[in-house]
């Protein structure tokens, strides 16, 4: 018709001029075979369920933004997830908390500086003790634990935690 193709069959490809499949459908899977493919509508593109690919890349000099407006989103992979920044920095925002978890090694934060702004510093009360107060502890393996805050430093290099 005039605003629209049907067509039925069990399957439709199209080739391009030497015969390579750039686009095929049957009733399991839609193939796209290009070497790129490029989605150009301004809210770029929208998949309803899962996504498996081994590269998304944004153009040159185009922020590249995966996004899941009301719900998670999710990046699995067997042998871990690289986020690099080359020339810029890495930015983790949230509303609520943020968690880095290891469930059979370390957190590494290796870096020239390691600032946390917005430790509350205790204050010295009437009997020079801070209650309800922790330091922050580095034992000489860099295994950080908390010891109750006093006049001066309560951290031991040799404590029992650190053994």
């Amino acid at each position: 018709g005039p605003k629209m193709v049907e067509f039925h069959s069990q399957q439709f490809q199209i080739n391009s001029k030497d015969g390579k499949p750039l686009f095929t459908v049957d009733e399991n899977e839609v193939v796209i075979g290009t070497d790129k493919l490029r989605v150009t509508g301004p809210e770029g593109a929208l998949f309803e369920h899962s996504v498996e690919t081994p590269l998304v890349k944004a153009e040159a000099f185009k922020q590249l933004r995966l996004e899941s407006p009301t719900r998670s989103l999710s990046m699995d992979a067997p042998r871990g997830i690289n986020i690099k920044a080359q020339a810029g920095n890495i930015e983790a925002l949230s509303q609520m908390d943020i968690k880095l978890q290891s469930s059979d090694g370390v957190l590494l934060l290796d870096a020239e500086t390691v600032r946390l702004p917005k430790l509350p510093e205790g204050t010295r009360g009437s009997s020079g003790v801070s209650q309800g107060l922790y330091e922050i502890c580095v034992c000489p393996d860099g295994k950080l634990y908390l010891s109750v805050a006093g006049v001066g430093s309560t951290c031991q290099e040799y404590s029992r935690v650190c053994q």
